[in-house]
């Protein structure tokens, strides 16, 4: 019954006669209300940014030593700096700046596997920080409160890849008071501030672009999903790696005909994306897994199994109008979920994904493109000013405690 059902969808949603022009009549709807007028929103004009002039050991001086920060999900701490030295909103003067940026690489410390080591980066944010307060007297009026960081590693500024031992850490105490740009998106977790930026992680676009097919190519997946499942060498029941959302997935979908789910990463990965109807994104704590991006590029709608999570510019992309939520718990009913989404939804959402803005949203080019996830990190910063009079301190007044933290972040750097 469930496969007939899927069969009845397919052909509702690409039509039984000139499947081209259906298609092509589905193709794009505009989206209306708050969420789309703030997407298309023109940060120039809006605000201004200082960007600090830190040694090159902050930032490129470590993207010398391994080039390979340029192509992993965490790489928008690189290409946001490469952006704003260029910005129409950059400012060479200080005193007229809404906001200040200091380009730190946190992330670009890599193992010889390519993944990043969080470990130094207290030592380099503490470091930059004790240089930027006594070099401008910018930083020392409101302890951080106009400044932005760009901390796109998995807990953001608690820097620790292990959710444990990262809401133990915190963030970073003398970055309590900025705004910080990150992957990372949970509700009521210590890791993630109020007046935080979610982003998306980094996905190529020049990659995703030269594997794009012809739009007319029909979705003839159902499910499409190709990851780990389990973290063999720290979690290798299931239970913490992506929440259990993975295993779970795996374990009841695994001989599911609706179901093409893999830990295979095959040569034609991005273009099974583009036949499918459906991309599960089982994103655990965090949106920075790069298939909630692809999916969205490539116009398969994403279904997103992740309790509380805090989405990339959520105040400007319609995640509940492209997207399908299923809590965790559901997981093992994801078929009848699926199936029982009626045609006229799974259309809508395939013409509001279809949507330039959309993608662009969601992506890093360079060079940087009108309404990008560039544009959107200073769209969102813009919709935070003017800054609340408390931003500022009285003369005399202390907030941040230099001294506190963990006895190993207080070393040099």
């Amino acid at each position: 019954m469930r496969v007939c059902l899927w069969v009845f969808v397919v052909v509702i949603v690409f039509g039984s006669g000139d499947g081209k022009h259906a298609y092509q009549r589905l193709r794009t709807e505009r989206i209306s209300g708050s969420a789309g007028d703030v997407l298309e929103d023109d940060p120039v004009g809006r605000l201004k940014v200082y960007v600090y002039e830190l040694p090159s050991k902050y930032n490129k001086k470590l993207l010398q030593k391994d080039p390979r920060c340029l192509t992993h999900m965490f790489a928008a701490e690189i290409f946001m700096h490469r952006f704003l030295l260029s910005s129409p909103v950059r400012t060479l003067n200080p005193d007229e700046a809404d906001w200040f940026y200091a380009p730190i690489y946190p992330t670009c410390d890599l193992t010889p596997t390519g993944l990043p080591l969080p470990f130094k980066s207290p030592r380099m944010m503490r470091s930059a920080v004790q240089l930027i307060s006594s070099n401008w007297p910018y930083w020392n009026r409101t302890e951080g409160s106009d400044h932005f960081f760009v901390v796109p590693h998995d807990f953001g500024a608690c820097f620790h890849y292990q959710e444990e031992k990262a809401i133990e850490r915190g963030i970073l105490p003398l970055l309590q008071r900025a705004t910080l740009v990150q992957t990372f998106g949970q509700r009521n977790h210590v890791c993630l501030n109020e007046g935080s930026i979610t982003i998306p992680p980094y996905a190529p676009p020049q990659k995703m672009q030269a594997r794009q097919i012809p739009l007319d190519t029909p979705r003839s997946i159902f499910v499409y999903f190709r990851g780990l499942f389990y973290d063999v060498n720290n979690d290798p029941e299931g239970g913490y790696y992506a929440r259990g959302a993975r295993a779970a997935v795996w374990e009841n979908f695994k001989n599911n005909p609706l179901f093409d789910i893999s830990t295979d990463h095959p040569a034609t990965y991005y273009e099974d994306m583009q036949r499918a109807i459906f991309c599960l994104c089982p994103l655990g704590w965090a949106p920075w897994s790069p298939r909630l991006v692809e999916a969205v590029v490539f116009g398969c709608i994403p279904v997103i199994i992740a309790d509380d999570i805090v989405l990339p510019f959520a105040d400007a992309i319609p995640w509940e109008e492209i997207g399908v939520f299923v809590a965790e718990e559901d997981v093992p009913d994801l078929d009848t979920i699926l199936t029982s989404i009626p045609s006229e939804v799974i259309l809508r959402k395939q013409r509001l994904l279809a949507n330039p803005s959309m993608k662009r949203a969601m992506l890093f080019p360079q060079p940087a493109q009108p309404g990008d996830a560039f544009h959107q990190i200073l769209n969102g910063l813009a919709r935070k000013l003017p800054h609340d009079r408390t931003a500022y301190l009285k003369p005399g007044q202390k907030v941040l405690n230099w001294t506190t933290g963990p006895v190993g972040d207080l070393k040099p750097w």
